[in-house]
């Protein structure tokens, strides 16, 4: 090989050395650049992921998704987890301010989130489930009055849209007072990120609306003297009150012997209770066997019992009792038309026991002796009349009020309220003595009431009042203008009588069960015609937990 063929053949292995090595470069710079690309991508994909993310979490934070996904379909209405919201709070919030002190007794925990407490084991059903719908039956109900009122053309009235607009007004005080940067942060406290002042406006309107048609409704319900008769005529009995007094002997009072464990529990043989059961009832007969012929009687003979020897017991009195009121255990003898003063009767109480073996016998529980007092038909007019109530105080403690925490006062103190009572009339009478005059002061010095009534109560009814109210209500003598000071457990009444009214106790009565029933098929008829499709409550605060709410 010559000279110049041998550098030409070193010149092209050169080159091909050269050239894999920038080949080789080439890959690696490739694969390099691959890689870049790759975390670059990934890189650009979580920051897409993180801004996703926050922008999710931020409309979340809004109550987009709560505004905006459907909770049900009324009629036309499309309800919002937002709206439906509002209603289930205050379900929630209405159950546990009735019954917040028994809650344990219902089963509910208030440290414990509502879907996580099952009510039913059979469904798996939860309190948030049993809240929810009736949250779903409250805002039906609205909606279909709401639709009715505005077919009929009837509108919010000034006086509801005015008390909203106080309670609208003070939402930025109450923000203020439990350290919320204002009002709508505290709506979202309460009712969820989809609440709003104008979302609450809207939802305290509506109800408003909805409740003041169903008043309007009820109030321009009207009857004829022949509807009276005619409902009357059903059942006549059901529009009288009834006078009676009774006494029950429970049949434990009459247990003996019994064996007690070392736990304290004391168990009775079947023929022990059995002892009970036959002196209880010969106790009870030996009472109605007796010549009584007064209630004072009936005490008498109560308190000679031997199982009351030592107390002081006597029978109870129930006074001017509606129909309906009367223990339907003697419901039927004490309403009988042909029961006179002086009957008396014994009535057993009968219950059940579970045996060891599962099966279920009766047994009494114990025996109630009826004594007949008598009866008024109640076609008497009712009554509207003015009061102002002064109510004795201590001398340390001026807001002390006698009736609701039982206190006594003394005679200085009892003296002392009187005079007021007495010092208020007189100023009265030297005035333009006039039922407005009266009212006005009633007003500025009655302990009963808002100060805005004027003292006013109307359509009283006989037994309404405590006792000494009602007597001088009723007196026959009573005529309009009359004045004059009545003493009550809860102070000094000066009254003033501003008449009888057109209507009678026992037509009021027929008329308003005529009203009722009425008002009942009414309602119920759109209730019938509203359809509800259900949608997505996902947003509904079912995790709620009621002592962090």
């Amino acid at each position: 090989m010559s000279a110049s063929s041998k550098k030409k053949l070193r010149k092209e292995q050169g080159t091909e050395k050269l050239t894999q090595k920038q080949l080789a470069a080439q890959k690696e710079a490739s694969t390099t650049r691959l890689y870049t690309v790759a975390f670059v991508a990934v890189l650009v994909l979580l920051l897409v992921i993180a801004i996703f993310v926050g922008v999710r979490q931020t409309i979340k934070n809004t109550g987009y998704y709560e505004k905006h996904t459907t909770a049900m379909q009324i009629g036309e209405h499309t309800i919002s987890n937002a709206e439906l919201n509002y209603y289930y709070i205050d379900a929630v919030n209405s159950f546990y301010s009735n019954y917040g002190s028994y809650a344990s007794m219902f089963g509910l925990q208030t440290s414990v989130p509502l879907d996580q407490q099952v009510i039913d084991e059979d469904t798996g059903r939860t309190w948030a489930d049993d809240f929810l719908d009736t949250a779903k039956d409250n805002i039906k109900d609205t909606y279909a009055l709401a639709d009715a009122a505005a077919a009929a053309g009837f509108t919010l009235p000034e006086e509801d849209a005015a008390e909203i607009d106080s309670a609208m007004s003070s939402l930025e005080a109450y923000a203020t007072l439990y350290g919320y940067s204002d009002g709508q942060a505290y709506l979202k406290a309460l009712y969820g990120n989809g609440a709003t002042t104008e979302g609450y406006r809207a939802y305290n309107e509506l109800n408003a609306l909805a409740n003041a048609y169903y008043n309007y409704y009820s109030d321009n319900l009207t009857y004829t003297d022949a509807d009276l008769r005619a409902k009357e005529s059903e059942n006549p009995d059901a529009y009288a009150s009834y006078s009676y007094n009774y006494y029950y002997l429970a049949a434990s009072k009459f247990l003996t012997g019994g064996t007690t464990d070392e736990n304290g529990n004391t168990t009775y043989s079947d023929e022990e209770r059995a002892a009970a059961e036959a002196a209880v009832r010969s106790a009870a007969e030996e009472l109605t066997a007796q010549e009584i012929d007064s209630v004072e009687a009936l005490n008498a003979a109560i308190a000679d019992l031997s199982i009351n020897e030592g107390s002081e017991v006597s029978s109870t009195e129930s006074s001017n009792v509606l129909y309906s009121s009367v223990n339907s255990l003697y419901q039927e003898w004490v309403t009988d038309s042909s029961r006179k003063e002086g009957d008396k009767q014994v009535f057993e109480s009968i219950g059940t026991s579970t045996d060891e073996d599962g099966s279920i016998s009766e047994v009494l529980n114990g025996c109630y002796v009826v004594y007949y007092v008598g009866s008024t038909d109640n076609n008497v007019p009712m009554v509207n009349v003015r009061h102002i109530l002064i109510q004795p105080t201590h001398a340390e403690d001026e807001a002390e009020d006698a009736h609701a925490d039982g206190e006594t006062y003394s005679a200085e103190e009892l003296a002392a309220a009187k005079q007021s009572a007495e010092d208020i009339l007189a100023q009265w009478k030297s005035g333009e003595a006039t039922e407005d005059s009266f009212a006005e002061l009633a007003n500025e010095n009655s302990a009963d009431g808002d100060g805005t009534t004027g003292g006013l109560y109307e359509n009283v009814y006989p037994g309404q009042m405590v006792s000494a109210f009602n007597d001088w209500c009723f007196d026959s003598s009573r005529k309009p203008g009359d004045t004059g000071i009545v003493e009550t457990t809860y102070g000094f009444h000066v009254m003033y009588f501003v008449g009888n009214t057109d209507l009678t106790y026992r037509d009021y009565q027929i008329e308003s069960e005529l009203r009722s029933e009425d008002l009942e098929d009414w309602h119920n008829g759109l209730l019938e015609n509203v359809t509800v499709i259900d949608g997505s409550t996902k947003y509904i605060r079912t995790d709620l937990v009621i002592s962090a709410s």
